[in-house]
Formats: structure tokens, C-alpha cells, sequence
């Protein structure tokens, strides 16, 4: 069964801490590594992870804020630098084209890089096995969330197969396809002999007020990340600059029936009563962690 894998490589607010980078978050799975934001010093969280940065196939923005995007110079210059041969292929909301020509432009000579950006709304990738789609969030500029979907999988069932004295061959394909064939004069549906392994869906939540994208974009998500700025006896703060607290972090976990809720993108303001924030969203949401920088997960 296919997983995805989630590293993460930042997990602080606008300011970071001793204990906490800027906000930066790998999803890789088969041959892709998506870097979702790209934080200050995050190329730096790379080589701490022992990862290598020429593994990122795709980058996607959640928004133009510095904690979210000031680690992008740096990274196309080390790529640039240590030959990077993919085309890096940048997908983020509006103004993304602009501000990637702005960095291209400080960067000068030394961005030999190969990129291509895209501004993207609803499913703007579709893959065999996977797609990708985003919906607008409620921030104080143009922010996308973000879910990466594995799609369902056909899989044969080797113990029927065996039973039926059935040999590799094309037909296997065929099945496989949902297609029924014929065998020694006998038919076999692919029905009696396939099964359906389920997908898996990430759904990345970052800056934003509450909204009701967010929780249809989540829906069903088998893992939702969401930022979690302020506690609730801050909720008036976090109206007024577009952010969740722990407990609508939790809500909309609850809402599109995720099955497991991550807190991201904590503020230095609770970072020594973590306990704060997580109990505040337990009581909505009960599978609910709070990230730590280089913490990994699987689904």
C-alpha cells in the first residue's frame, strides 16, 4: 500500500524560536517530494533532516508572507549552485508569477534553475496515481490550502487468482482495469477477482480565519494540518489578523470528518505551555497532535 510521508521542516509562526523553524512542510510519496512553503532557513532544516533538496519535484505556496516564502532565495541559488536538472514547478495563488520574477531578479546570474510557475484554483494536478487541489482561504492576502489525494487503487486478488489456476499474462492488466476476459473457454469478472485499496488524502491548512473551504477542502482527509496561532482567550487577536485558534483548528477536523488533526505554525507566545493549545482542541477534536520541527508521520 502506498503512503504518503510527512516531514516537518518548520513548524513556528512569523517569529521562530530555539526550538522551532519557519514554516515548512514535506509531503513525498513515489517519485514526488512537494515542499509546501518554504520558510527561512529551510534548505539549513534540509541537511538536519538528512534530506537532500534535489529530491523536490514541486513547491506549493500557501501565501506570500515572509515566514512562509523568505527561505526561496536561498534555495534556488544552493540548487542552482549544486546543478539541479529538474524543472521546479512552483504552484501558489495569485501574484505568484510577480513575486517569483522579483526573486529571479535579486537572484540575478545566479538562479540557473529551470522553473515554471503556475497560479492555480481547484484541481490543477491530475496524475495516474494521485492529484492535487486547492481552494481559496480567508487571509489578508491571496492564501490557497492545499489537499494532495492518492487516488483508489485496483488491486488482484492473488489467492483467487491462484485458485482459479490463472497465469500472469496481459489479461492480468485487463482485470485490472475493471475489464472482464475469458480463460480456457470460461469467463471471469474482474469483480470476482479485484479489490479496491483505498486512497489516502493530506489536506494542508495554513494562515487563514475560519472558513468553509477549509472544511471542504478537508473532507475526509486521513491526515489535516492546520495552522493553530492562538488559543482562545486570544480568538479576538486571531480575528483580526485572519488566523484559527487551537478549538476551530479542531472544528474543522470534526466538520469534514478527518481522521487525525496536526497543529502547525505555533506561536512563540505559547511555546512554553503547548499544553494550552492542544487540550483547546482535544475538546473538539480528540486525534489532535501538535508538530514539532523534523517530526514525521505516514498515511
Amino acid at each position: 500500500m502506498e503512503k504518503i510521508k510527512v516531514t516537518f521542516l518548520g513548524t513556528s509562526d512569523a517569529i521562530p524560536t530555539k526550538k522551532r523553524n519557519h514554516t515548512s512542510i514535506l509531503a513525498s510519496f513515489a517519485n514526488e517530494n512537494i515542499l509546501i512553503d518554504c520558510g527561512e532557513g529551510t534548505q539549513r532544516q534540509f541537511k538536519t533532516a538528512r534530506i537532500s533538496p534535489h529530491k523536490i519535484t514541486r513547491i506549493l505556496i500557501t501565501h506570500w508572507h515572509g515566514d512562509h516564502i523568505l527561505g526561496l532565495p536561498g534555495l534556488f541559488q544552493t540548487l542552482a549552485m549544486q546543478d539541479y536538472k529538474k524543472t521546479l514547478k512552483i504552484y501558489g495563488p495569485k501574484g505568484t508569477k510577480k513575486f517569483i520574477s522579483i526573486i529571479e531578479k535579486f537572484l540575478a546570474g545566479y538562479n540557473k534553475i529551470k522553473i515554471e510557475i503556475h497560479e492555480v484554483f481547484g484541481k490543477f494536478i491530475d496524475k495516474k496515481n494521485f492529484y492535487i487541489e486547492t481552494k481559496p482561504m480567508k487571509h489578508n492576502r491571496p492564501t490557497n490550502a492545499y489537499s494532495i489525494v492518492l487516488k483508489d487503487k485496483i488491486r488482484l486478488n492473488k489467492a483467487k487468482l491462484s485458485k482459479l489456476k490463472l497465469p500472469h499474462g496481459p489479461h492480468f492488466k485487463k482485470l485490472q482495469q475493471g475489464k472482464n476476459i475469458a480463460y480456457k473457454g470460461k469467463k471471469i469478472k474482474a469483480k470476482s477477482v479485484t479489490y479496491t485499496e483505498k486512497g489516502k488524502k493530506l489536506t494542508v491548512v495554513l494562515d487563514t480565519a475560519m472558513n468553509t473551504n477549509a472544511i471542504n477542502l478537508a473532507k475526509n482527509s486521513n491526515l489535516l494540518i492546520t495552522e493553530s496561532n492562538f488559543s482562545e482567550k486570544d480568538k479576538e487577536k486571531a480575528k483580526e489578523r485572519y488566523h484559527l485558534t487551537a478549538a476551530e483548528a479542531a472544528t474543522i477536523a470534526k466538520k469534514s470528518k478527518s481522521k487525525q488533526l496536526i497543529l502547525t505554525h505555533i506561536s512563540q507566545r505559547y511555546e512554553a505551555n503547548l499544553t494550552l493549545i492542544k487540550d483547546e482542541a482535544k475538546k473538539v477534536f480528540k486525534n489532535t497532535k501538535i508538530a514539532k520541527d523534523f517530526d514525521t508521520f505516514s498515511i
